[in-house]
């Protein structure tokens, strides 16, 4: 068997096996120098792992010799307990910055401890080492091979993939694979990457049948990747990129290896790259957004019993969310608690969530995050909360309008930067904090007749019995008021307030008053939270409320599966900021648009989406699958967008090949309102006798694919990234044809 780097190995006479080099001679992935910290992390160090106040138990932690995996195991047992790839490792924190290192923060200074924190929705690993100088080791450590891992591309993906099977294949550890466990090596990798395609694909534009020429590449470009500007400057920069010879790169050719690094690239995704990065105009009003945003954000499991966590707020922060939920009750010793009320969630403080917030805010997103507010505390305890915003935050807390004047609209996110907005209750309009607090009755336009003038005074006078001040004054774009219908709202609201309904409320609004409701939030801005009955944290569909153009669609993000890839999809583009421009046709106050009537939007008719699937690649095992179980995969498309839209359909399903399954199946959609589509691929193990189990995933909008041969990388159920997993395929978008000319 030949390792990674062509040589091959020799066979002893004495038993059958083959040796894997990644094993038998550790070869360090590309980047990676093996210098005294590493080689300190690989002989082991033993460090406490920390649960709560009172479980801290001693474990064994060591790097092993691939340089990209932690076994850690018992002192007590000497079992070894877990390991973890650093691929799965997002960071590591120094110090008692976790819950968990500041509860025993008076027995363990904080220089000898960390916080190891991975991706997804796993709970984070909190150590406390023996000494500052050996936590430092392994913090040092870990961050240089952090930075290796998020810095691979995809042929070092896959080689590191190889290496992590060998690794898992090898029982016993001897550095030896023997005929069983090459038998379970094929199981495991569930079976040579399918290449044939596109081999075929490289040969049919390559005279010689070796190399593409540049223009041989920029031919290939213009009439199958539909790259139509600046394609030879494209094609010059993919040969230095992607061509491993240099020979070649000098002769400005592209080898088969290079053709195939390239479509396996970001640039051979089919995710514009263009899109990745901040590419939307951001100077538009608030409510010409669609704004990432997260229901009872303190809760990172369920809601009647689920643990809270300023977790919660970090990792929706650092996932773009720029809309977060704080449930606020009075605490013991004047200090304010966050918590889901009448259930028994635990409690954090107050305090703790926003010195949080001040930290992460703007780690991910510069644009301004919403604080949703639900105040249920005393008169006193509020004073705190306002106190402890103003302090904390300070200048990032938002506490007047942006020019000093009352607002004809609502300010854009540009305008916005670094600012932390509060949304809640209010008392009087904001005028008049604008103009200073008093007793004085609010002032009514002419149009408004007695009764609503009274209705006006009634309502600040009930206000100010049960709302402190200083926290209405925190309040300035998102005033919380009730909704009573999109003709009242019209006559009487303002751009700088906003109201709140329940899933069931909303789509009865869609069901009866969809234009209305489109008309409604081109100009105010729209909250829609889950129904109560969702005790189990599940999510609705958002895709149904951004159809009428509601901007903040609450989910609760600590729960996988389609609803939070609809909002990952969504949000993935324009540089994660957790805004997303509306289409024109949804910021027109005047709009027609109803998305029950697709022929609303004015426009061309429906274009047509033909994707051919033609294979996969490296697809991952099913979690928890039977040893030795192979799956069969089937792919499902999916869109969702207006009802006239809502579709799937997938292919038959290849039996015992998740390594290069080959489906070669064309599927085929009509897109009445592409700009609202969102195109999910899933990847299933079929299952005759009970429910296809899920293997991987990605969704995009449809404004974001690039036509073309492309490869689709695979998303986790956690949204986390599997490399080298991916799907090949081919889109054509067909518009539908222009008005004849005379």
């Amino acid at each position: 068997m030949c390792d990674p780097r062509g040589e091959r190995s020799k066979v002893p006479e004495r038993s059958a096996w083959i040796p894997p080099p990644s094993v038998m001679q550790p070869m360090l992935p590309p980047g990676i120098q093996l210098t005294d910290t590493l080689e300190q992390m690989q002989q082991g160090t033993l460090m406490r792992k920390v649960k709560s106040k009172s479980w801290k138990k001693q474990r064994y932690f060591k790097l092993q010799e691939d340089c990209m995996t932690i076994w850690y195991q018992s002192k007590r047992t000497g079992k070894t307990e877990s390991a973890f790839s650093i691929s799965d490792v997002e960071t590591v924190r120094e110090g008692h910055q976790s819950e968990v290192l500041q509860s025993v923060a008076e027995e363990f200074p904080p220089e000898r401890c960390f916080t190891i924190v991975f991706y997804g929705r796993r709970g984070n690993l909190d150590l406390v080492a023996g000494s500052a100088e050996e936590a430092q080791c392994w913090v040092q450590g870990l961050r240089q091979l952090i930075e290796v891992a998020t810095t691979m591309d995809q042929r070092e993906k896959i080689d590191q993939w190889i290496r992590d099977w060998f690794q898992k294949a090898d029982k016993n550890k001897d550095g030896r694979m023997n005929f069983k466990e090459v038998q379970r090596l094929l199981k495991m990798m569930n079976v040579d990457m399918n290449e044939d395609h596109a081999l075929r694909l490289f040969q049919e534009y390559s005279e010689d049948g070796k190399k593409l020429t540049l223009l041989e590449l920029v031919d290939f470009l213009r009439e199958e990747q539909l790259e139509d500007e600046g394609t030879e400057e494209l094609a010059m920069e993919l040969i230095d990129k992607y061509e491993p010879s240099e020979t070649a790169r000098a002769r400005h050719v592209l080898s088969a290896d290079g053709f195939l690094m390239y479509l396996c690239s970001l640039e051979g995704s089919i995710f514009n790259p263009q899109h990745r990065g901040l590419w939307q105009d951001m100077s538009q009003p608030l409510c010409h957004y669609f704004i990432s945003s997260s229901h009872n954000t303190y809760l990172i499991e369920d809601q009647i019993r689920g643990h809270s966590s300023i977790e919660g707020y970090i990792r929706a922060l650092k996932r773009g969310c720029r809309c977060l939920e704080v449930d606020c009750w009075d605490g013991p010793n004047g200090e304010p608690m966050v918590y889901h009320g009448h259930t028994f969630t635990s409690k954090i403080p107050f305090r703790e969530v926003v010195s949080t917030l001040g930290k992460y805010a703007f780690k991910t997103s510069d644009y301004p995050v919403i604080l949703s507010l639900e105040n249920h505390c005393s008169m006193e305890q509020q004073e705190v909360l306002a106190q402890q915003l103003k302090d904390i935050l300070g200048e990032q807390l938002l506490t007047t309008t942006i020019d000093g004047h009352v607002p004809t609209q609502l300010p854009s996110p540009e305008e916005l930067k670094h600012k932390i907005l509060l949304k809640g209750k209010k008392i009087g309009r904001l005028e008049d904090t604008l103009d200073g607090p008093g007793d004085e009755a609010p002032d009514v336009s002419d149009d408004d007749n007695g009764a609503e003038a009274e209705e006006e005074r009634r309502r600040a006078k009930k206000d100010k019995e049960t709302l402190a001040q200083a926290l209405s004054d925190c309040v300035i774009y998102c005033k919380n008021v009730p909704f009573r219908g999109f003709q009242e709202a019209r006559s009487h609201s303002r751009p700088s307030e906003i109201s709140s309904l329940s899933e069931a409320k909303a789509r009865k609004l869609i069901r009866d008053e969809g234009n209305e409701f489109v008309r409604h939030n081109a100009w105010q801005l729209t909250r829609i939270y889950p129904s109560g009955m969702r005790t189990d944290s599940s999510n609705y569909s958002p895709q149904e409320m951004w159809n009428v153009g509601c901007q903040i669609v609450a989910l609760n993000f600590q729960t996988a599966g389609m609803e939070m890839d609809l909002c990952d999809g969504l949000f993935s583009q324009n540089g994660c900021c957790g805004y997303v421009l509306k289409p024109p046709f949804m910021r027109d106050e005047e709009t027609l648009f109803n998305p029950s009537d697709p022929s609303s939007r004015e426009g061309p008719g429906p274009i047509t989406l033909t994707i051919q699937v033609i294979s996969g690649q490296q697809l991952p095992k099913v979690a928890n699958s039977k040893e030795g179980a192979i799956i069969d995969p089937l792919v499902r498309v999916e869109i969702y967008g207006v009802p006239a839209d809502q579709a799937h359909q997938e292919t038959k399903y290849i039996e015992n090949n998740g390594f290069n399954p080959r489906w070669d199946e064309t599927l085929q959609f009509q897109l009445h309102v592409p700009e609202l589509a969102l195109i999910r691929f899933v990847v299933e193990d079929y299952d005759k006798t009970s429910r296809n189990d899920f293997v991987g995933q990605f969704t995009l909008a449809f404004a974001n694919i690039k036509p073309g041969y492309r490869h689709i990388h695979l998303l986790s159920k956690d949204g986390t990234s599997i490399p080298p997993s991916s799907l090949f395929v081919h889109i054509r978008i067909t518009e539908p044809p222009g008005p004849e000319q005379d």
